[in-house]
């Protein structure tokens, strides 16, 4: 059981992808006690492939047990181990679990008190929730990806970022948790049901709440203050082809800007004029492309213009302000970001690298309770590696 503000939390989570590892780490970052149960055939798949589970950050700080969950004797044990576990985490599509014979109804009457975590891209219910998807399936769905676009231009997915890890496993995480207070009052657990569309859609409330105060045209994408509209929220190309990112909202950020840009305020129209954003934002082009991405740093130092080198992964984490902090982690020879938020009572750690599936299935096994013979049995007859 490690350190951090979640020790004592016990979580079973069936292996996925995605947002439901995702969220398995987070809980495990913060202290929770996580068993990982992995296909019993992972690790040969992995080899097969050449994937390297070492260096899957995201099933970090938990141990892996691997098993087959179609053998009865299986099914068997994870019911146990969910009778001390506060949280099971899953990622099946709606139904696979009730076919398996660990649906919520079998899982709660074992339990009472677990929180079942269900993670999909649609939800549990619904005409599109037995469907495949993606990322930008469900982003797109959710009313997000259209919002990711410059003026005129086709959206641009963020990566995975928004849909599976935000509004997927974040959510799942936030949801799972707030449960678990919930059962400690009442004695009952439940289901959450998270979708990752739906997170996608409230990490989108500034823009609802922008289109409500009729501040966002969700018809031109592109055209507003914090969406690459404005001249002053925007990516410039610098001189060595680099970028730099400009957030100067506030009059006060903006005036600094225009010293910076060596701009003479007085000779510009008013910053809010939308009808010239446009063409400043050809005339900060310019600009911002005489000088190099390091001089720019050096002119906009100390200030509060709202200037910041668009830094590649590897170059965040050797930014001064990251490292003072220790915002990233070296572990096992792989760059990743360390354990977040902070805590000052109660501090998250790194506890273990990623396993190989099934690296640690006797031992996790036996720290949950399962009896010695029983896993020599649960072996002898195939259910686990």
């Amino acid at each position: 059981m490690g350190a951090g503000p979640l020790a004592g939390v016990r979580v079973v989570e069936l292996a996925g992808l995605g947002p439901g590892p995702f969220a398995a780490m987070l809980l495990a970052d913060l202290g929770a006690e996580v068993l990982r149960l992995d296909r019993k055939d992972g690790a040969a798949i992995a080899r097969a492939i050449g994937m390297d589970f070492a260096k899957d950050i995201s099933n970090r700080g938990r141990p892996s047990v691997a098993l087959d969950l179609k053998h009865p004797e299986s099914v068997a044990m994870v019911l146990h181990l969910l009778e001390s576990a506060d949280i099971l985490i899953e990622g099946f599509r709606p139904g696979v679990m009730e076919g398996l014979g660990l649906g919520p109804e079998v899982c709660l009457q074992r339990n009472p008190k677990l929180v079942y975590g269900r993670m999909t891209g649609w939800g549990q219910t619904g005409p599109l929730s037995r469907l495949a998807g993606h990322d930008i399936n469900y982003i797109a769905m959710s009313g997000m990806l259209h919002t990711f676009a410059r003026r005129n231009e086709r959206p641009v997915p963020p990566g995975n970022t928004v849909g599976d890890m935000g509004g997927g496993g974040l959510m799942l995480a936030f949801g799972v948790l707030s449960a678990v207070i919930e059962a400690r009052n009442s004695g009952l657990g439940q289901v959450v049901d998270a979708a990752m569309f739906e997170g996608a859609a409230l990490l989108g409330t500034s823009v609802f709440a922008m289109m409500g105060m009729g501040l966002y045209d969700a018809s031109c994408p592109g055209t507003h203050l914090a969406d690459t509209g404005a001249h002053f929220y925007e990516v410039y190309e610098t001189q060595d082809a680099r970028h730099v990112a400009v957030g100067a909202i506030e009059p006060q950020f903006y005036s600094q800007l225009l010293k910076g840009l060596g701009f003479d305020a007085a000779s510009l129209p008013k910053q809010m004029e939308a009808a010239s954003w446009p063409d400043m934002k050809r005339r900060f082009a310019e600009v911002f492309r005489s000088k190099t991405r390091a001089e720019w740093q050096r002119i906009f130092a100390g200030t509060d213009a709202c200037v910041s080198p668009v830094l590649s992964p590897a170059e965040a984490a050797e930014d001064p302000h990251a490292k003072s902090r220790g915002s990233f982690a070296n572990a096992g020879g792989v760059l990743q970001p360390a354990p977040a938020p902070r805590f000052s009572r109660t501090p998250p750690g790194l506890s273990r690298l990623p396993p190989m599936p099934g690296a640690d299935t006797d031992a996790a096994l036996a720290l949950w309770g399962v009896p010695e013979d029983r896993i020599v049995s649960l072996r002898a007859a195939g259910a686990i590696n």
